[in-house]
């Protein structure tokens, strides 16, 4: 029996992005499911005791940016660390992404493209050709996908929905990765002791085989 992963993002995140293909690999290599669920991290940071970017001190700033220098090459991405379109309104992004999910679509492979326009291409999320593009570098047609999808009104109720339930869960920041027994691997510098989780759940499998 597969594992699901709860995968609980923000295309705004660097961290979010640095992490989202290895995570595909894990995924892959385990034998598990990736639920992507977008959240609001504003409302998680106000409720879980988090700052936003601009309200953080000097100091913690500056630090960031050291580790998103120091991770960049450990992952060999070549990210953007201060992207001119960064902050960027992800709405209509996010709204693609639930979509696709809904639809049976690789939700997770969107959000690594639209990760990708952002972080390493520094193109703005609220444009609907950068969209369009990063869907169509992740084999969906984004037109297609809104097209057959609910409207906007369901799409951000199900946003709403996501970051209540990344609540419910313990979830603080993002990218967070919740098995079902409920533990939390928060940060994409925690994906080996994911991919460790992983593994000793399939132990017992394993054994039993």
């Amino acid at each position: 029996m597969s594992v699901t992963i709860d995968y609980y993002i923000s295309l705004n995140s660097p961290w979010t992005y640095m992490g989202s293909a290895l995570l595909a690999e894990i995924a892959k290599r385990n034998g598990a499911d990736v639920n992507v669920k977008p959240a609001k991290f504003g409302p998680i940071f106000e409720k879980t005791g988090g700052l936003p970017l601009p309200k953080r001190s000097p100091e913690r700033r500056a630090y960031r940016l050291m580790e998103l220098k120091r991770w960049r090459e450990v992952r060999d991405i070549p990210l953007i660390l201060q992207p001119k379109n960064s902050p960027s309104d992800d709405a209509a992004a996010t709204r693609l992404v639930i979509a696709a999910k809904l639809q049976g679509k690789d939700a997770h492979r969107l959000a690594t493209e639209l990760g990708r326009a952002l972080w390493e291409l520094d193109e703005p999320l609220g444009d609907p050709a950068v969209i369009a593009a990063a869907a169509k570098r992740a084999g969906i047609d984004a037109a297609e996908v809104r097209a057959a999808g609910p409207p906007d009104a369901e799409l951000d109720q199900l946003y709403e929905q996501y970051t209540q339930e990344a609540l419910a869960a313990g979830v603080f920041g993002a990218p967070s990765f919740v098995l079902p027994s409920g533990e939390i691997f928060w940060g994409q510098d925690r994906l080996e002791l994911l991919e460790r989780a992983l593994k000793m759940l399939r132990q017992p499998q394993a054994a039993s085989a």
